[in-house]
């Protein structure tokens, strides 16, 4: 994917993009062998070299994100050796280095980000979900879930913001972040306090929100909405990034 030089620059951390401007204008910057002082200049990270007063520099990739509505029965993972349909099948763009943040059950779906900043997803946490379960929930089985539940692989975080959303004959809607990862782990949670989950759909993911998007699709997120991922677990963003 190309980009302006001096984001490149920039984002290879030479200096801030304004600065880079001026090592471009005052001719102090190579493209590929050939100095370049157009400030439009354009090149991919992948395919040039590019120079600062003869030094060769080591040009990232762009950060790209993307949300997905993941629909129930795909697989959350980059590829399937057992070619069953994943998450990276409904992606229509440039894949390369690309990769879903997160574990989402084949049989949940809802708020999927994919991208390719590793940093990132590496510190990211907090999804919230909309669970729909048998029976209604009693207060024991709500304080429960705040306090933690003790599972075979031990006791749960305890999890946030737990609310009921509504309930209808022997069925409830209930809405609940957790803060861990561990598989199928708010399935687990509520058949543990007696409420068998019937459907499970991601709603929010540290702080962002599914909203509208169909089942299906994709989009890339804002610039408010990256600066918000990485304000959540304390990085630095650099805005110049595109999705």
């Amino acid at each position: 994917m190309e980009e302006r030089l001096q984001k490149a620059m920039a984002r290879a951390g030479v200096a801030s993009r304004r600065q880079c401007e001026e090592l471009i204008l005052a001719g102090r910057v190579a493209v590929n062998g050939q100095v370049v002082t157009i400030l439009g200049t354009r090149v991919e990270a992948e395919r040039d070299e590019v120079a600062v007063d003869g030094v060769l520099l080591r040009l990232a990739p762009p950060k790209r994100y993307f949300v997905l509505h993941k629909p129930d029965g795909v697989l959350t993972t980059a590829h399937d050796p057992h070619g069953r349909r994943t998450v990276m099948d409904l992606i229509d763009v440039d894949r390369s280095g690309l990769f879903p943040v997160g574990r989402l059950d084949q049989d949940t779906d809802g708020f999927l980000l994919i991208t390719n900043d590793g940093e990132l997803a590496f510190r990211l946490t907090h999804p919230t979900y909309e669970a729909e379960v048998r029976g209604r929930l009693s207060d024991g089985a709500l304080g429960q879930l705040r306090r933690g539940v003790r599972l075979e692989d031990g006791v749960t975080a305890p999890a946030r913001d737990v609310e009921v959303l509504r309930s209808s004959g022997d069925r409830s809607v209930v809405r609940l972040t957790i803060h861990e990862g561990r598989k199928r782990e708010v399935r687990r949670m509520l058949q543990k306090v007696g409420h068998p989950v019937v459907r499970l759909k991601r709603i929010a993911f540290a702080g962002l929100k599914l909203g509208a998007l169909p089942v299906g699709q994709y989009r890339p997120l804002t610039e408010e909405e990256i600066k918000v991922l990485h304000e959540a677990v304390g990085l630095e963003v650099a805005l110049e990034s595109t999705p």
